[in-house]
C-alpha cells in the first residue's frame, strides 16, 4: 500500500498540532496496520525536516531532530507506520518538483511569477535537495517491487539553496532571472521554523536502484518538455 498523501503545509501545521498529528501520524498509522493485517507492504513518505538542518546533508542513520510541529508529525508518522508494519518502507525525499495536475510545487511559483513579471522573493540561505518527481516516483515503484524495507532516501544529487534553484528554474524556462530575489529565511517571517543545512545524502538508493536520480537542469528540461507537450 502506498501513502503519499499528507498535511504539507508547514506554517499551517504550525497552527494546527491536532490535525497535523492525524493527517501525518494517526491516518498513516491505520493504513499500516490495515495492510499489515492483509499481508501487504507500506510506503510512507517522510521528509528531511526531521533533522534540524545544522549540518546537512544527512544520511539514513543521522539523529533526527524536528523543529517543527509538520517536522514531528512526519517523524512519528515514520515511527508509527514501522511499529504497525513490519513491511514498512519510509522514504525521505525533499524539495519534490515535476509535472504534476495542481500545479503548485515550487518550480510551477517560480514559473507563474516569472511569466507574469513579478518579483520573486527566494531565501538564500535553505539549502536542500530538489527531487524530480519522476524519478521519485520510478524510485518508489522499483522498491516495492523488491521489497525494500526500512528507511532511504530519496532525492535529488545535487544540493543548492533555494535561490539558486529558483535561478536554474529561469535559465532552463528562458525566463528574467533579473526577477529573482534572494533574502533571508529569516526576513520571511514565517511560523515554523525551516532547517537551512539539510540536504539529503542518497549513497544507499544510489547503490541499490537502477532509477537514475537526475539533477536540476537535466530534470527541469524534462519537465519542461513534458509541459510543452500538453499544451
Amino acid at each position: 500500500m502506498l501513502c503519499p498523501a499528507g498535511l504539507t503545509h508547514v506554517d499551517y501545521c504550525e497552527d494546527h498540532r491536532d490535525e497535523a498529528m492525524a493527517v501525518n501520524r494517526d491516518a498513516p498509522a491505520a493504513a499500516a496496520r490495515a495492510a499489515a493485517k492483509r499481508g501487504a507492504g507500506f510506503v510512507y513518505f517522510s521528509t528531511e525536516y526531521v533533522f534540524d538542518g545544522t549540518a546537512g546533508p544527512y544520511a539514513e542513520d543521522d539523529p533526527v531532530h524536528p523543529q517543527s510541529v509538520y517536522a514531528l508529525s512526519k517523524l512519528e508518522g515514520e515511527r508509527r507506520a514501522a511499529e504497525e508494519n513490519p513491511r514498512a518502507a519510509v522514504i525521505r525525499t525533499t524539495v519534490v518538483y515535476g509535472p504534476e495536475r495542481q500545479g503548485k510545487n515550487f518550480v510551477y511559483q517560480v514559473l507563474r511569477r516569472a511569466r507574469a513579471g513579478e518579483p520573486i522573493r527566494v531565501p538564500s540561505d535553505q539549502r536542500s535537495s530538489p527531487t524530480y518527481n519522476v524519478d521519485l516516483a520510478t524510485a518508489t515503484v522499483e522498491l516495492i517491487e523488491r521489497d525494500f524495507r526500512g528507511v532511504l532516501h530519496v532525492a535529488g544529487p545535487v544540493v543548492l539553496d533555494r535561490h539558486a534553484f529558483a535561478l536554474e528554474v529561469c535559465a532552463v524556462f528562458g525566463l528574467d532571472a533579473r526577477l529573482v530575489e534572494a533574502v533571508t529565511t529569516e526576513s520571511l517571517r514565517q511560523p515554523a521554523r525551516r532547517p537551512l543545512r539539510a540536504g539529503l545524502v542518497i549513497d544507499r538508493a544510489r547503490a541499490l536502484l537502477r532509477t537514475p536520480l537526475r539533477a536540476p537542469r537535466e530534470a527541469l528540461a524534462d519537465m519542461r518538455r513534458a509541459l510543452e507537450a500538453t499544451r
